[in-house]
């Protein structure tokens, strides 16, 4: 349909799509699509047929002088011949490649050397049952630089006859052992084949993670495996080879790539806060997909067993209950993998760093229904302020097995024992950002004391079990349950006197461990249906929640700080307030959506969702406690139209809620805030797939804010709104083969539209107009450097508002980053270069905390990989 179009109205969309087009000898057929015996006959009298040659297969001892170029693979097709199939391996040096051949049982395996698998629809190809006769074809990579072909006959190992075509690339002439024309009649004394002699039922799980940047489909907007451009929201995926590239440590390393901006508490912190589309979001962080919430100061999320980070942009309430209205984060953690995997790394660098990480993956079995994958992690780091240190400890199993047939079962878990020396509080705006009359603050100053500590055991234990019915029904259900144990000793700076020097502060001791135990069940049905020629994908599912957590704690004065002559160690003061209280949370979520199919261009998404939320707080000091419950109700719509296969349009309207706990004056309860959003946008893939964009437009308004209550101070109404506009620009994906790039742009004006302590028009918190990001590399892939490469990365962020009374701002940055690889074989080799001019920036917290950032920092890393 797209080769029918005239290429000038190609062009003037898609200047890049038109040329690969006009330079396209023939349509390709899609990869996994079967062409019919009458197209397969036709294209034999063709001249790319006829210009195949037999492949002269080369004896074990010829593997040897076979050439180091990395030979890539685009694409993978399947058609039917009146023999059986032909796998057609399309790359324009099918010459090069070298195969090594062998069957074992029912299966024809083919090992191919030098040889990178560079698919648009992922990082393997699978088609099931191509042909009478053939159970399975499989396409994946073995190692680094080795493809692996793999073909399973139903009654024996298929015959298999190969070709070369200039044209097409590696033909694989396969034909079946037996047909079914060919198959003898079974007689009394014969018996049909017996279940045992099947042959065995192997889980099948993508393979180890390729060193492409677009990833093309994502679950964080639909809870279904669903192409970006086929969601009407605007989603950024952040791949694992982009985390190892820039050798991100931590939440905030990781989504400067999105344009989201870490707020309040930087990475130097323990906690992951952040801010989408002007709103902060602390609470609701998604694991797999469910709820897994996160507290200030509660810990970092370890990235060591994270596969890729999805950002749903927008309100996300339809499918995940109470969160805030700019969106939402999901980490999506490694999976265990069909055949053997080792990766053992060690990264060393500035301030003390070390990181020793262990990566190990494959079946307990022989017929591969079980899986397991091991990661583990520890790393240790110093820091450019005053007696500041962290130890993180990561043990994270994952145990995969098929149970039968359609049914799948899998369990997880997580150990995170995170510990910090002293805590980093930041230092006042004025002698940071403002001027002060005794000079700048030295940025290594740590506030806090040396003694205080800040200790996190985080244990997460879970399953997920998904039933096939059928082709087109699937039962999925999934718990995890996380139990959380936090230590603090810390001390907070209270406010800055008129010498400028002298800092108060408070000492905030806790009594045993604050307790956080969180329960998280999932369980939906998805099907896949027709009404007359209208495709539906139907979602239908209920989620529980419960979130308990206990804290016992004393507050004292703390001795003050002389900021330019600090002495450490002073003796409290007397206790100010004490907290002794339970929390109790639960919700259960009922929801719904429909995508709907009208035509190939033109698809909907409608949803809904019911949530029943209550909070429970019971004071064991006044021996009362309180309760709220919320119901509310969540909608989404939105429309995708695709004028050619590559372009999709794209408009949507959302709403999410959180709920606000407490009363006004007269006793009236809260209502929760409410945030509402349009959005347009259009997506497009450049570059035969393989370079995706995102241009989205959207107007998000937060209502229900609480204010203050000018009749009565003491106590807040809900009056205040907030408001966000921008524009948002994401691309992802390979230029050219070796070049990938991930960048973004974000235009965001967020300001308050109401409000009674407020000004009307002051902007919200650390929200820059203006952010960008950039970060490239390329990797030789051919020829005696093949394998040396770099990096490299532009990060501005604009001038920030420091509070919202917007008293003073923090300026504008850029930071660059580099890195220098080798990967040549198992051997991986890294330098990376953060902060390359030594720029000095600051996140805003409050007029007495703005945190400096990180200096100059150099990170080596040495893995092997097999």
């Amino acid at each position: 349909m797209l080769l029918k179009l005239p290429c000038a109205v190609i062009s003037t969309l898609l200047p890049i799509l038109c040329l690969n087009i006009a330079n396209s000898a023939y349509a390709k057929q899609p990869s996994g699509s079967v062409s019919s015996a009458s197209e397969v006959q036709s294209a034999k009298t063709s001249a790319i047929y006829l210009l195949r040659t037999p492949k002269k297969q080369n004896k074990v001892s010829q593997l040897s002088q076979a050439t180091t170029d990395v030979v890539s693979v685009t694409d993978v097709q399947v058609n039917a011949t009146d023999k059986g199939i032909e796998l057609i391996l399309v790359t324009s040096n099918s010459d090069k490649l070298q195969v090594k051949s062998r069957t074992e049982g029912n299966s024809y395996i083919a090992d191919i050397p030098n040889t990178h698998l560079q698919l648009a629809s992922g990082e393997s190809f699978q088609q099931l049952k191509p042909a009478v006769g053939i159970a399975e074809v499989t396409v994946a990579s073995q190692d680094a630089n080795t493809l692996r072909v793999t073909v399973v006959g139903e009654t024996g190992a298929p015959t298999v006859e190969l070709f070369d075509s200039t044209q097409e690339g590696l033909v694989f002439g396969v034909s079946a052992a037996t047909t079914t024309a060919q198959q003898p009649t079974t007689t009394p004394q014969q018996q049909p084949q017996t279940e045992q002699s099947q042959p065995p039922i192997e889980l099948k799980v993508t393979a180890p993670p390729d060193t492409g940047y677009r990833v093309p489909d994502t679950s964080v907007g639909t809870k279904t495996d669903t192409p970006l451009r086929d969601i009407p929201q605007s989603i950024q995926v952040i791949p694992r080879q982009v985390l190892d590239d820039q050798k991100a440590q931590n939440f905030s390393d990781a989504l400067r790539n999105t344009g989201i901006i870490g707020a309040l508490v930087p990475a130097s912190t323990n906690a992951d806060i952040f801010t989408i589309r002007g709103f902060q979001q602390s609470r609701v962080i998604l694991r797999n997909g469910l709820r897994d919430p996160s507290r200030i100061d509660s810990g970092r999320t370890q990235l060591t067993n994270i596969e890729r980070i999805e950002v749903l942009k927008g309100p996300g309430s339809v499918l995940y209950g109470q969160q805030s209205p700019g969106g939402t984060v999901n980490y999506i953690t490694k999976q265990p993998l069909t055949d053997p995997y080792f990766a053992a790394t060690m990264s060393v660098g500035s301030y003390d760093f070390y990181q020793p990480a262990l990566d190990i993956s494959g079946p307990l079995n022989s017929d591969k229904t079980a899986l397991y994958r091991l990661n583990f992690s520890y790393n240790n780091s110093g820091s450019f302020i005053d007696f500041l240190s962290s130890r993180n400890l990561l043990i994270a199993p994952v145990f995969a097995f098929r149970l039968g047939k359609n049914t799948t079962f899998k369990l997880e878990g997580e150990f995170l024992d995170q510990e910090q020396d002293s805590v980093n509080n930041g230092l006042p705006a004025a002698g940071t950002v403002l001027p002060n009359r005794n000079g700048k603050i030295p940025l290594n100053r740590n506030v806090s004391e040396p003694t205080d500590s800040n200790f996190r055991y985080s244990t997460l234990l879970s399953y997920s079990l998904e039933h096939k019915f059928n082709d087109n029904w699937v039962l999925r259900n999934a718990f995890h349950v996380r139990f959380v144990r936090n230590n603090q000793d810390i001390l907070f700076p209270t406010g800055l006197l008129s010498d400028g020097r002298t800092l108060n502060r408070i000492k905030t001791s806790f009594n045993g461990p604050t307790v956080e135990n969180t329960y998280v069940m999932d369980t939906n049905v998805v099907g896949k249906f027709k009404t007359g020629n209208i495709e539906h994908e139907l979602l239908v599912g209920f989620d529980l929640f419960r979130d308990i957590s206990a804290l016992e704690n004393i507050v004292r004065q703390a001795g003050s700080l002389d900021l330019f002559n600090p002495i450490y160690g002073q003796p409290l003061g007397s206790i100010t307030s004490t907290s002794h209280s339970k929390t109790r949370n639960d919700a259960l979520g009922l929801y719904i959506q429909d995508r709907v199919k009208f035509f190939n261009n033109l698809k909907l998404v409608l949803g809904g969702r019911l949530d029943f939320a209550e909070n429970e707080v019971t004071n064991f000091i006044t021996s009362q406690t309180t309760s709220q419950n919320d119901s509310v109700f969540s909608p989404r719509v939105g429309i995708v139209y695709q004028p050619i296969e590559p372009v999709s349009l794209y408009a949507s309207y959302s709403q999410s809620f959180t709920q606000n706990v407490g009363a006004t004056f007269d006793g009236s309860l809260f209502e929760p805030s409410r945030g509402t959003q349009y959005e347009v946008g259009v997506k497009t893939d450049l570059l035969n797939n393989k370079l995706s964009a995102t241009l989205a437009l959207y107007q998000l308004t937060l209502s229900n804010v609480l204010t203050q209550d000018l009749a009565h101070p003491s106590f807040n109404i809900q009056t205040g709104e907030q408001q966000s506009r921008g524009v948002e620009l994401n691309v992802i994906g390979e230029i050219l083969p070796g070049w990938n790039v991930i960048a973004s742009y974000n235009y965001t004006y967020a300001q308050i539209t109401s409000d009674n302590r407020y000004k009307v028009g002051n902007l919200l918190v650390n929200v820059p107009e203006n952010s960008a990001s950039l970060w490239t590399t390329y990797i030789i892939p051919n020829g005696n450097l093949r394998g040396l490469g770099g990096g490299f990365g532009v990060f501005y962020v604009g001038e920030r508002q420091g509070d919202l009374n917007n008293s003073f701002s923090v300026p504008n940055y850029l930071q660059l980053d580099a890195a220098l690889y080798y990967r040549r074989n198992n051997l991986r080799l890294a330098l990376n270069l953060k902060n390359l001019s030594d720029v000095r920036y600051f996140t805003p917290r409050s007029a007495t905390q703005v945190y400096p950032s990180d200096p100059f920092t150099v990170v080596l890393t040495v893995g092997l990989e097999f």
